[in-house]
């Protein structure tokens, strides 16, 4: 019997592996029964849409999602036209998301930087142009006149999903969109409280409430011990990419650490020692993998998969870390399997 409350489970491809390997992994995650993959993208990274397309040829049943394409590197129009395409190449299992980015990266493209705006223009003109109509739309982001596709993609009502961090984004994704993607490193006690708001919104505008997916690193072991000490490698590297970077949203940043259980001191004692060199299995305690990641054995994996549920995820998206990606969705998706019979 599955734990009460698991949510949907999906696989998360990274941007750092090649569209080869992505097949590879796509292959075992829909033989091991998972929902939907998710396939991540940030500014000058491997772009991913050749892995998206590559996987819609190899696979039949599961859910391909984009979580996330940017913006402002890929105009509303042209984001109507690839998710158009590639929802013909996968015969409607395309799941769009979008989000304008980090505001100090888009900056050295050259970009004026409104975040909330922006999705607010995309979705409107991509919703129009998917529907196959003629769209003019003057936004303070983007801007179209008299556009329309030159095809009718197969769903005028293709799901888009926010990647919304800050309140005015959360309120935005449920005016707006059909899904919130929660990002790495946000513990259930914060996404908790951001579906809080994107529902309050949803309901203030008379919409269903969207679809919650969340992405969270996750080691799979027979030994606990191991899992543990790979989790805590990996959340170091996450630590240590995710801090600069959340500059640009202090307040979102002190958000986090207090939904996390650990305090803000201890989070940068952590990180001076992570930046000084030395390891992070000796760096980071147990604590920061329960609030951060899913480690464990299998069975354990899902009971704290479950917390996620109860936050109210309907689908955990997992970045299976290490090595050993491809036995780890196998052997976690026989659990799944298992526990379904």
């Amino acid at each position: 019997m599955l734990p009460p409350g698991l949510p949907r489970i999906g696989v998360r491809l990274d941007q750092e592996l090649d569209p080869h390997r992505c097949i590879e992994l796509a292959v075992v995650a829909e033989a091991s029964g998972y929902s939907s993959l998710w396939f991540a993208e940030n500014p000058l990274h491997r772009a991913i849409l050749p892995a998206v397309s590559a996987c819609a040829l190899r696979t039949e049943r599961i859910r391909l999602g984009i979580g996330i394409i940017n913006t402002y590197q890929h105009h509303p129009s042209l984001i109507a036209m690839e998710a158009g395409a590639l929802d013909e190449l996968a015969r409607g299992r395309i799941l769009l998301g979008i989000g304008s980015g980090v505001g100090s990266r888009i900056a050295r493209l050259g970009f004026d930087y409104h975040p909330v705006s922006a999705l607010r223009d995309a979705t409107q003109i991509i919703r129009t142009l998917l529907r196959g109509e003629e769209t003019s739309y003057r936004g303070r982001s983007f801007c179209v006149d008299r556009v329309a596709l030159r095809f009718q993609p197969p769903r005028p009502d293709m799901p888009i999903y926010f990647a919304s961090m800050g309140d005015r984004s959360l309120a935005l994704c449920g005016e707006l969109a059909d899904g919130l993607i929660v990002s790495h490193l946000c513990p259930p006690g914060y996404t908790r409280r951001a579906v809080g708001i994107v529902k309050q919104s949803a309901s203030a505008a008379g919409r269903k409430e969207p679809e919650v997916v969340q992405y969270v690193p996750c080691v799979v072991r027979a030994d606990r011990d191991e899992a543990l000490h790979f989790a805590k490698s990996a959340g170091g590297e996450m630590l240590t990419a995710f801090w600069p970077v959340g500059s640009d949203w202090p307040e979102l940043r002190e958000t986090i650490v207090r939904h996390s259980g650990l305090s803000k001191s201890e989070m940068l004692a952590a990180l001076a020692r992570l930046r000084r060199g030395e390891p992070p299995e000796g760096v980071l305690d147990d604590r920061f993998v329960e609030a951060f990641a899913i480690a464990g054995t299998a069975e354990e994996c899902l009971a704290t998969a479950a917390r996620y549920g109860d936050a109210g995820v309907n689908e955990l998206v997992l970045t299976f870390v290490g090595a050993q990606a491809a036995e780890q969705i196998g052997h976690l998706g026989r659990a799944l399997a298992e526990h379904r019979a």
